[in-house]
């Protein structure tokens, strides 16, 4: 099979240090050699590939960013060409590093004590510890400080009680960033360890997307966890928003990955495809669709290319991952539509994988934000309103 080599019209290549095309290209083969030849099995039958896990954390994958502890301490920029190529794969493979990364060892190194470091941060980084965030609520989702769950406080502990929904990673962490209402109303991290008496969860069934990934409920009743687990260093929505803003980063990059295989798939079959005694790629309407795509993913590379700049100087603002993670995940959607229109019927199989990716997409158009709440957060910005409050 032709190596993948993705799509470089405006020379892209040019802009990157060696280094970061050689992260890319690294993970580029790993993902071609590890990844494809499995996925489909996983996808089918709705479990997560965990013998993966040695490998994302050999390669740097986990908690990349971070300077010490046995991260990588790469750019973000790197770190969001790793996202690139791991959503290429699937989203499920790329939500499990950006879930361990950026939403559970950031906040630790972010907002957590020395102790609470030297605890997690290098058994993350090695995927001995695996994290979940624990915000979103079964009736909080785009209004996080709406929350219920609950943090009291109790001579040298907390007792949490509420529940969390839709938490990647939920059933198979060893510890979960979890935020809850303190007795004043205001809102605190804490980190809870699994095994920990009266914190349960209960894995998602059902799903037609994201299947290679473990979704879970968490649930706390009377839950003591010690005042040396709470996240001294942040209160209020910054402290869970700072991550997501992480996150949503690299979802921006990762939704590039989802376009590029769609892309190469559609555009390989539309070339061997034969209808009317010609192949498919010969007609005006097929090409013009791939034009388009073409077209999209190279806009979208340079959205994610300056972003990434942005954040490695450190002017990146939340209304700059806005914009990309609405624009590059609400097209990679629209791209994978497209794509498995092309394949015709053989789309809907998951011989191949613009199906797969277009499931997947319609998860990650949904969280971190949706769509609509990232055109909002534009509009606050474009006029001053807040139009969501």
């Amino acid at each position: 099979m032709k190596p993948f080599e993705g799509v470089d019209f405006y020379n892209i290549d040019s802009m990157l240090s060696d280094e970061e095309k050689m992260i890319r290209d690294t993970l580029r083969q790993w993902v071609s050699k590890e990844v494809i030849p499995i996925i489909e099995k996983h996808d089918r039958e709705g479990t997560f590939p965990k013998s993966l896990i040695p490998q994302l954390a050999e390669l740097g994958t986990l908690g990349a960013t971070i300077k010490g502890y046995g991260c990588a301490g790469l750019s973000y920029t790197a770190y969001g060409l790793m996202m690139q190529e791991l959503e290429r794969g699937d989203s499920g493979l790329r939500s499990f590093v950006s879930v361990q990364g950026a939403l559970c060892m950031f906040p630790i190194f972010a907002y957590g004590t020395e102790e609470q470091k030297q605890k997690y941060l290098p058994q993350m980084a090695k995927g001995k510890i695996i994290g979940c965030f624990g915000l979103t609520e079964p009736d909080y989702g785009s209004d996080p400080g709406g929350m219920i769950t609950r943090a009291r406080k109790d001579k040298n502990s907390y007792i949490l009680n509420g529940s969390k929904m839709w938490i990647t990673n939920g059933g198979v962490a060893d510890v979960a960033i979890v935020w809850a209402k303190t007795e004043d109303d205001k809102i605190r991290g804490f980190l809870v360890d699994k095994g920990t008496p009266g914190f349960s969860t209960k894995d998602v069934h059902g799903k037609f997307s994201l299947r290679a990934s473990v979704t879970s409920e968490l649930n706390f009743a009377d839950c003591r966890i010690p005042e040396s687990n709470l996240l001294p260093n942040v209160e209020g929505l910054k402290g869970p928003f700072g991550c997501l803003n992480n996150a949503r980063f690299g979802i921006a990059w990762g939704a590039l990955g989802s376009m590029m295989a769609c892309f190469d798939e559609a555009r390989n079959y539309a070339k061997s495809r034969i209808q009317f005694g010609k192949p498919i790629a010969s007609f005006q309407l097929v090409q013009a669709k791939l034009a388009n795509m073409f077209t999209e993913i190279t806009k979208a590379q340079l959205l994610a290319l300056q972003l990434g700049r942005l954040k490695d100087s450190g002017l990146c603002k939340a209304h700059h991952v806005s914009m990309a993670k609405m624009n590059n995940v609400s097209n990679a959607l629209a791209m994978a539509r497209t794509c498995r229109d092309i394949l015709g019927a053989n789309g809907i199989t998951d011989e191949y994988q613009v199906g797969r990716h277009m499931r997947n997409l319609e998860s990650v158009n949904t969280y971190e934000g949706t769509e609509d709440i990232h055109r909002l957060v534009l509009g606050e910005h474009i006029t001053g309103i807040p139009a969501y409050r």
